[in-house]
């Protein structure tokens, strides 16, 4: 007999009192909502609980009992609101919720009072209420031991983790999967282990697709593989739909149609027998993905319609937001251009409210590579610039591409680039650098030529940033500015000579002309002077003169002496000893170089995002010395 017919065999004692059969209530309907069997867990708290809508009948029961009854109807009030899409269960549910956290409080129960506090978060995350979601869910841990494993610690933790990757902050949720592990590794509960490696898989399958990550593509499979089998186990058919929709999802980004349906239809007709009218909704949108890719656009259309119309209900706006995305795209695919700019304009109002601003700022780039030929001036740089706020804070290369994709695009639609578009004597430090002036010239009109008042609109947090640039390569807006009054200038990033400023000066010691095409490009983009070397002889010589250099940058891999030797001959020169050097090398080479003297080892190709930052940070260090 196992533990589920155990519990409802003691239930039916008639010798029990009415506060032990609350709780045996209470406790089945646990594992059965754990299960993912909403329903039977209604049926099983009896006459305690109606159903959604009703308030649960707590005469004649103790606090202890009546807390605990209070929580599990408001929880499931929250799961079967979710899966029927009933509007306002989520604030019923999160009410109900609440009194029961007040009742253990009282109690003095610590756990059970993180327990409900990590209910309250799922209510909040599923409404899209992301901020939220992340102060309940850190509140709970706070209630929980540091050096104890639980249950209730791990429930935390996972979803914790499903909120930041909601929210599009995957390298987060990677963190706490990554530092959860060792909880999950211990843990004999089938269900949460699989809902660990489900997670997992996510996290990786989506760093993988941004990152073009094939060792983390590969590491999701395995995870996806891990979760079935555990979720088997806890006989959990909920979740093994969610491993066959995450399954159809990554097979289509690896262009293998065929099997990315069959795990599709599988997840359909499983969220189909549970009657889970949200998650049907969020196949149909994968699925629309999927044809998308296929090129099957009038088929991913509907799919995607059938998502958005069964979201419209729903409380998961994240969810919506999504597949509004999907929807505007095969629509502008279809020609139906009008249908679809108000697809996506919904996808960034729905992502912002839902905290989604990384899911926002895709579908504002939505916009600009499916309709950027049928938009005003106006309309492209608002919306590019939009997107550009919206994805600021973005860590992942595949967004960023994007950006720097759309930002070509808006480029050659109004007109700064020569129309129809041509790489023929393209540079495109030079054609940012055009926009970069536009904006500069807008930001000093609405700030009346004050350049301090013009730094803070576009960010800076320095005016002198914003100076340098007009003097160096924006001086036909010299005269928007206001009058210039003299100041004392900063030296953390610039020398000053009897002639003005003096550009920072980098000197890279690389044979590859690619990599080294592409370095002096991102660095100059800060109006650094980047100076490149193939051999490191070569530039020892330049070491050796008295020629100015704030920052080397090495590879080590160099076809005379390596980058090693090369750090460790020129620490030997007394006017080098305290010139910031970065080691950029695919080689695996880190210890000795900081053994020679490297100020830091950078690891090409996966660390060349990190130079910028990492030359501004030697440089600020360097300044304060």
């Amino acid at each position: 007999m196992n533990l589920s017919n155990q519990l409802l065999h003691q239930i039916a004692d008639p010798s029990l009192t009415p506060n032990e059969r609350a709780q045996l209530r209470c406790q089945l309907a646990k594992q059965l909502e754990e299960k993912g069997s909403y329903e039977a867990a209604r049926e099983v708290m009896g006459d305690l609980w109606q159903g959604v809508g009703h308030r649960p009948v707590l005469e004649g029961l103790d606090q202890a009992a009546a807390a605990e009854v209070m929580l599990r109807v408001g929880v499931l009030t929250g799961w079967i609101g979710s899966c029927k899409q009933i509007e306002g269960a989520q604030e019923t549910a999160k009410n109900l919720i609440s009194e029961s956290l007040t009742r253990f409080e009282a109690l003095g129960q610590t756990e059970k009072v993180a327990e409900a506090q990590t209910d309250i978060a799922y209510c909040y995350w599923r409404q899209g209420a992301f901020t939220e979601a992340r102060v309940w869910l850190r509140e709970a841990l706070d209630h929980l031991p540091n050096d104890e494993d639980s249950d209730v610690k791990a429930v935390a933790l996972l979803r914790l983790a499903i909120v930041e990757r909601s929210a599009k902050r995957f390298n987060d949720a990677l963190r706490i999967h990554i530092e959860a592990a060792p909880i999950f590794a211990r843990s004999t509960n089938h269900a949460l282990k699989g809902k660990f490696h489900i997670g997992f898989g996510f996290v990786l399958r989506n760093l993988g697709t941004a990152e073009q990550r094939e060792d983390y593509i590969d590491q999701a499979l395995i995870e996806y593989a891990a979760a079935s089998y555990h979720f088997e186990q806890a006989g959990h058919a909920r979740y093994q739909a969610y491993v066959e929709n995450n399954l159809g999802f990554l097979f289509g980004t690896i262009k293998k149609f065929t099997e990315a349906h069959e795990h599709l239809d599988r997840a359909q007709a499983l969220f189909t027998s549970l009657k889970d009218k949200t998650q049907i909704a969020q196949v149909d949108d994968t699925r629309a993905r999927v044809l998308i890719e296929e090129r099957r656009v009038s088929e991913a259309e509907r799919f995607a319609r059938s998502a958005v119309q069964a979201l419209e209900d729903s409380d998961q706006q994240a969810l919506l937001a999504e597949a509004l995305t999907t929807y505007g795209i095969t629509l502008a695919r279809l020609g139906q251009h009008k249908q679809a700019r108000s697809a996506l304009q919904r996808a960034i109002a729905v992502a912002q409210n839902a905290g989604d601003t990384e899911g926002a700022g895709q579908a504002a780039l939505a916009i600009i590579e499916e309709l950027g030929d049928r938009l005003t001036v106006d309309d492209l740089s608002t919306t590019y610039e939009h997107a550009l706020d919206l994805l600021s804070n973005s860590k992942h290369s595949a967004i960023k591409d994007r950006l720097l994709s759309c930002a070509r695009r808006v480029l050659f639609l109004i007109g700064v680039l020569p129309s129809p578009p041509t790489w023929e004597g393209f540079s495109l430090t030079e054609a940012v650098r055009r926009y970069e002036g536009r904006i500069i010239e807008r930001a000093l009109r609405d700030a009346g030529g004050l350049v301090t008042r013009a730094a803070h609109l576009l960010g800076y947090t320095h005016h002198y940033t914003l100076i340098n640039k007009i003097n160096k390569w924006h001086r036909h807006l010299l005269s928007t500015r206001s009058p210039i009054i003299q100041r004392r200038r900063s030296i953390i990033f610039i020398d000053e000579d009897e002639n003005g400023t003096l550009p920072v000066s980098i000197l890279h010691v690389e044979d590859n002309e690619l990599v080294a095409g592409a370095l002096k490009e991102v660095l100059e983009m800060e109006d650094w002077t980047v100076e490149t070397c193939k051999e490191g002889t070569a530039a020892m010589r330049l070491l050796e003169s008295d020629a100015h250099y704030d920052v080397l940058i090495f590879d080590n891999q160099l076809p005379d002496i390596n980058g090693v030797e090369l750090i460790r001959q020129t620490r030997a020169l007394p006017h080098r000893q305290h010139t910031p050097i970065i080691m950029l090398s695919a080689s695996d080479v880190e210890l000795a170089a900081q053994r020679a003297g490297a100020d830091v080892f950078l690891k090409k190709p996966s660390d060349m995002l990190k130079i910028s930052e990492t030359v501004a940070r030697l440089l600020a260090r360097k300044s304060k010395h």
